[in-house]
């Protein structure tokens, strides 16, 4: 009687134990039994990893929908939960990820985590694959029955460090506009039940980059006036920390499509924690009388440093003349355009690539391979010339004194000058690396001169039916009398904050002045008119903000469109003839003496040269 009782006092006391002491509960339950039951499950992993190898050729990547909104991050938990395999594909461990969809004109483009272009993933191993407007059928990754369509990927580029983007044409048929990826013969994507939003080009928050303890952020749809700075306080900067936008700080400036602001006072201690960090716009609207409501943009930006990429060794100090351009499919044009400048003395090239599909990445990676220090720079928002100069200028202010922002059919050139332009340059004519000379002669005798404006003269198809085969310089000899606009290279430490240009200049900080050039000592050609097959692709499109399209029935006399050509990319029948005023051979006259191979007369950028350089 006495032994039972005992036994039933000590079943209270350890049930009383158990009840108050989580430790002695998970004790209670790490039984004898337990540890060997868990011990026997990780012996037999242990052999069947022997057993079954798990080889890298053994996975196919699967592709993953993020089910998260527009404007937030991906969690890890999220990407845990949905992925189903994972494949060592030369430079990335993780499964691929949409995290964005952007609808342009005439493609859809996706920005897309977990992979790079490291030359193993190519665009042939990716397909574009739309359903039909209901898709009710589609369940766990599964679309084997109901209405899609598949299409190749038009291409596939490096984005940031973050991403890589894709893109994809636009849908046929009853489709709808979200495109998906899948791989190329396989049958199966992974959905999850929900999808990414898409935004529209012309209304998104589409890049923002790190400038000291300011987050400078560019995007479309503020609708703010060309050439004028605005009211930073209608806007705000929202920084997204575990997949929302939790801090807001104040904007300091607000021009075109640039807002820039300070960084959270968390984030000041170490800036490095602002990289890959999501950040949108708010936009204070009017509500009622009473008040006003903070409206976000969509956004795709994340935060991104741009850390100088030059070729120039640690503790040299900065390339005294740089060039910036923007670019849409010029492939043929840019080896003349890059290796004449070179010449004159421009060390550093930045290629902002807006949709390119005719190769320009190769060739722009053959001219670094022959030491002329270019890099190439996805740049697919369209219409955003001013914003992507902005851009360039935040990337090249570190490695660069003085920046050159020119298009490809641009070329400085120096007639022979009096003794009185020697001011510019020492000789009285125009020798190797004159042009950097010449920023550095102004630079040693001003320290107020930030900008060097030089005028233009547009250059006609010169009587020509077909591209010259020895390059624009030698082939187009007949212009325009009078000279239009200007273009400018100007001090990167002198930018005002706003970094405010209008393509052909910037604005400057207070204190410093622009210099004109005299157009004796220099000029720029400008092979705006070059035979049609030529300029008729580039009617397709402007790259400038603030410049209608030519097939626009706007601002038909301007300056920027073709002069009696309309709205229609029609060939007039005296094409060839046309801005034709004055025969200048001085250009071509002056490549042929400088540039040309002694010996075969071949010059460095005709395809010949190309096929010896490799």
């Amino acid at each position: 009687m006495k032994s039972s009782d005992q036994r039933r006092k000590r079943k209270r006391i350890l049930r009383q134990a158990a009840d108050s002491s989580p430790l002695f509960s998970l004790l209670q339950l790490l039984s004898v039994r337990s540890l060997v039951l868990c011990l026997s499950f990780l012996t037999f992993l242990y052999l069947l990893s022997y057993a079954v190898p798990f080889s890298s050729s053994s996975f196919r990547p699967v592709l993953v929908v993020s089910s998260l909104s527009l404007l937030s991050s991906s969690s890890t938990s999220t990407r845990t939960a949905t992925a189903k395999s994972v494949q060592d594909f030369g430079s990335f461990l993780s499964p691929l990820e949409i995290e964005n969809r952007i609808l342009f004109p005439d493609h859809v483009l996706l920005l897309v985590s977990g992979g790079k272009k490291d030359g193993v993933m190519k665009n042939a191993e990716l397909e574009c694959v739309y359903f039909g407007k209901k898709k009710d059928f589609i369940r766990h990754g599964n679309y084997s029955g109901g209405n899609f369509a598949v299409k190749k990927v038009l291409s596939l580029d490096e984005y940031d460090e973050f991403r890589i983007i894709v893109r994809c044409p636009l849908p046929f048929g009853n489709y709808s506009n979200e495109a998906y990826l899948r791989w190329r013969g396989k049958n199966g994507i992974l959905l999850n039940n929900q999808t990414v939003s898409h935004s529209s080009w012309d209304n998104v928050v589409y890049s923002a980059a790190l400038d000291g303890s300011t987050a400078v952020v560019f995007v479309k749809g503020l609708n703010l006036r060309a050439d004028r700075e605005s009211n930073p306080s209608q806007f705000s900067c929202h920084f997204g920390l575990n997949g929302r936008y939790v801090i807001r700080t104040k904007a300091l400036s607000a021009a075109q499509e640039v807002v820039r602001c300070g960084l959270p006072q968390s984030l000041l201690s170490n800036t490095d924690n602002v990289e890959g960090i999501r950040v949108t716009i708010g936009v204070q609207h009017h509500v009622n009388s009473r008040g006003f409501r903070r409206v976000l943009k969509p956004s795709v930006a994340k935060v991104s440093n741009l850390v100088p990429e030059g070729k120039k060794r640690r503790g040299e100090g900065k390339y005294e003349l740089c060039a910036c351009t923007m670019v849409w499919n010029q492939a043929s044009a840019i080896r003349e355009w890059i290796m004449y400048h070179a010449w004159l003395g421009v060390e550093r090239w930045f290629i902002y690539d807006n949709n390119s599909d005719d190769g320009i990445d190769e060739v722009v990676h053959q001219l670094d391979l022959e030491n002329y220090n270019v890099s190439r720079h996805v740049w697919p928002w369209i219409k955003t010339q001013e914003a992507g100069f902005s851009h360039c200028a935040l990337r090249a202010k570190d490695e660069c004194n003085w920046i050159s922002f020119m298009d490809v059919d641009e070329y400085f050139y120096f007639p022979y000058s009096t003794p009185k332009h020697q001011r510019f340059r020492k000789l009285g004519y125009a020798g190797q690396d004159s042009l950097r000379t010449l920023v550095a002669n102004v630079s040693s005798s001003s320290r107020t001169i930030a900008e060097i404006r030089t005028s233009c003269h547009s250059f006609g198809p010169s009587g020509l039916s077909s591209p010259p085969p020895q390059g624009v310089t030698v082939g187009y000899t007949c212009r325009l009398q009078s000279p239009e606009r200007h273009k400018s290279m100007i001090r990167a430490d002198a930018l005002d904050s706003t970094l405010l240009n209008v393509v052909h200049h910037f604005r400057l900080k207070k204190g410093f002045k622009y210099l004109n050039l005299p157009g004796s000592t220099a000029v720029i050609n400008h092979y705006k008119y070059q035979v049609w097959e030529v300029f008729r692709a580039k009617f397709y499109r402007r790259v400038a903000t603030y410049v209608a399209d030519w097939g626009q029935n706007q601002n038909e006399g301007s300056r920027d469109r073709a002069p009696g050509l309309g709205t229609e990319a029609i060939e007039p029948p005296d094409w060839p003839q046309k801005f034709c005023e004055v025969w200048d051979t001085g250009l071509r006259d002056f490549v042929l003496a400088n540039l040309a191979d002694f010996s075969t007369g071949f010059l460095p950028w005709e395809a010949r040269g190309v096929l010896t350089d490799q």
